[in-house]
């Protein structure tokens, strides 16, 4: 058997220091949200930041609860987007360990990840605000799903009818090539790694930004949902487009928002 030298160690650790750090702080997002959602399920409540937002409180919430309902929203959008964009980091990482071996400047892949993280901090804080005026208005129940049928199927069917449009089909496109992104968008140091995750980042939330948005209608801290939209949002990225898995479950958001407003016809 071949000795490994110390390059294809160093190699390799590097593969499973960036891999294992993805795995980490997946598991701790997902464990942090778990806890919330269990914590809300058993008390009503969901405690972040040492602040207290009562579920079944029906009041206006104070502004002091915006900053609770951003670093719920954060961890949310770490926990699942983070496994649909650990393809792209490690293709990143892969380029960089390459450049290495050529003597060519190479960056650390956490630059890439924070700038791709910074979208999504920047869409927590849209997401926390909607959630704070929705529950202004009391259309949010003390699960923090919809207390509005029309509201929850208009989330439902905009959701299903973006899912055919051309600028879905664009951002798709650029979130699920890896190497052909970082190709055609390459940047030199570490400002330019930071540039190309928020890119990055741009076109992901702009592909799910409809999907993320549907918890108002099933439950902000509704584990199954949650999930089940991570597992969509993968899916969507590592089936081949042939499959067509996008338009195919737009057809399903369009239809479940059509039952829910039956239902509502139907007392």
């Amino acid at each position: 058997m071949a000795s490994v030298g110390p390059i294809d160690w160093l190699l390799r650790r590097d593969r499973m220091i960036v891999g294992g750090t993805l795995l980490a702080m997946t598991f701790l997002a997902w464990g942090y949200f778990l806890r919330e959602a269990h914590a809300m399920t058993i008390t009503g409540a969901c405690c972040c930041a040492g602040l207290k937002m009562s579920g079944p409180d029906v009041r206006a919430w104070s502004s002091a609860t915006l900053l609770p309902l951003f670093l719920m929203w954060t961890e949310m959008m770490v926990a699942m987007m983070l496994p649909s964009a650990a393809p792209m980091v490690l293709t990143f990482a892969a380029v960089n360990r390459k450049r290495k071996e050529r003597s060519v400047p190479a960056v650390p892949a956490f630059l890439f990840l924070s700038g791709y993280l910074a979208v999504w901090t920047l869409f927590s804080v849209v997401a926390a605000l909607g959630q704070w005026v929705l529950h202004g208005f009391s259309l949010l129940s003390p699960q923090m799903s919809s207390t509005n049928a029309w509201l929850g199927a208009g989330l439902f069917v905009t959701a299903g009818i973006f899912q055919w449009t051309p600028l879905k089909k664009s951002c798709l496109e650029h979130c699920r090539s890896p190497l052909a992104f970082l190709m055609t968008s390459w940047r030199e140091g570490a400002a330019g790694a930071f540039m190309m995750g928020f890119n990055h980042g741009v076109w992901c939330t702009g592909c799910c930004w409809i999907l993320m948005l549907l918890l108002f209608a099933v439950g902000v801290m509704n584990v199954a949902w949650v999930a089940a939209l991570t597992l969509l949002v993968v899916m969507e990225k590592v089936v081949p487009a042939r499959f067509q898995t996008g338009k195919i479950v737009g057809v399903v958001l369009i239809l479940f928002g059509f039952w829910i407003l039956v239902r509502v016809w139907a007392g």
